[in-house]
């Protein structure tokens, strides 16, 4: 997604690790840990009317949603170790050691074998595990596997079945903007923290770990901060998960009211690729693309990629790929998302005002979108 702000303003698209103690993880937010000042806070009295009984429908649903949901979520803690830098420009400072790094996140439960779905940007890195549980108890946890273009991870925990309560997974094809949905997890290191929203729009893109887009990313408005990264958004209707929490937009480093979640659809499929010890492998074009009237326009090919050897050419403006009008760049970005690789595909495009139809065999994606 390409934000256009009104006025010139910084705007940050901010993934929601939360690090602290003795340095900070890459990508991760940071969050205070002392108070700011050290004067007592002032207290104002605040009488609440009382509420119609009409009204209390909605919070006891969310109450009991709450009530079956929260086990089923953790509290996840990293910890890293970065190579050791100087300190006051050495060799005229002194050197430093390797840096440690602690982290922490959410996740959910996604089945009784001890599997937990959380965001790859989490665990990133890490050289130790921790999960905790709604009843305070802990465990150390293995990562199963990560996958950097959906920001997906999977960790394992060795418990007592008695421990894991899974989350239902949802359907997030079938998301609309105005579902009610809540999210669950530890912003700011409150575990078990439930916030409440409404889809804003669905089909977003956003940036994953490694600069390629994620399609299909849900918006919400339910207040999503620094370490919800990871956790469930869940649809209140259905009390079923459609997203995972990932990322926040935001002029403050924290809630504006704007979050997204990875579709779960998408993370499902991931999920169970790396459970069964898998390789997850995305389908690519190699291109750059950009906006143009019912089209993607493309600006940029990458030297030997699949759209080189298919005669794609710089200028060429896209109307349809594989039987799917193509509109926009996120059209065809999405696209390409739900193909698999290895695929051959017909491509549409508009050439000196001919149309010329082109066929495509889909690369793996690499690491990077420059590589």
């Amino acid at each position: 997604m390409n934000p256009r702000p009104a006025t010139p303003r910084l705007r940050r698209l901010l993934p929601l690790a939360v690090a602290a103690a003795l340095g900070i993880g890459v990508g991760a937010g940071t969050y205070a840990l002392t108070s700011n000042g050290s004067q007592a806070p002032t207290t104002t009295k605040v009488v609440v009317p009382a509420q119609p009984a009409s009204s209390t429908s909605t919070v006891d649903t969310l109450t009991q949603l709450y009530k079956q949901d929260a086990p089923g979520v953790v509290d996840i803690t990293v910890e890293s170790t970065s190579t050791g830098g100087s300190s006051n420009g050495f060799p005229f400072g002194a050197p430093q050691g390797p840096q440690k790094t602690e982290a922490e996140g959410s996740g959910f439960v996604i089945d009784t074998k001890g599997n937990i779905l959380t965001a790859e940007h989490v665990v990133e890195n890490a050289s130790s595990v921790t999960v905790m549980f709604q009843d305070g108890s802990t465990a150390k946890a293995t990562v199963v596997g990560t996958d950097k273009s959906t920001d997906t991870a999977v960790i394992h925990v060795d418990v007592s079945s008695s421990k894991l309560h899974p989350l239902a997974l949802g359907d997030s094809s079938t998301v609309q903007p105005g579902q009610s949905v809540v999210a669950i997890g530890s912003p700011f290191g409150l575990p078990e923290t439930m916030t409440a929203g409404i889809v804003s729009a669905s089909s977003r893109t956003i940036t994953a770990p490694n600069r390629f887009s994620i399609t299909g990313a849900i918006q919400t408005d339910a207040a999503i901060n620094h370490g919800n990264s990871g956790g469930p958004l869940i649809d209140t209707a259905t009390n079923t998960v459609i997203g995972i929490n990932d990322q926040i937009e935001s002029d403050t480093n924290d809630n504006s009211g704007v979050g997204f979640a990875v579709p779960i659809n998408s993370a499902k499929s991931v999920a169970e690729t790396l459970i069964a010890g898998g390789t997850v492998k995305h389908a690519y074009v190699g291109v750059r693309i950009k906006d143009v009237t019912n089209g993607a326009q493309i600006t940029t090919i990458v030297k030997g990629s699949p759209a080189a050897k298919a005669g794609l050419k710089v200028g060429d403006v896209v109307t349809g790929f594989d039987g799917t009008t193509i509109k926009s760049a996120d059209d065809l970005t999405a696209a390409v998302f739900n193909s698999k690789s290895g695929e051959t595909v017909s491509v549409t495009v508009k050439r000196h005002g001919a149309t010329k139809t082109l066929h495509v065999t889909l690369g793996v994606q690499p690491t990077s979108p420059s590589s």
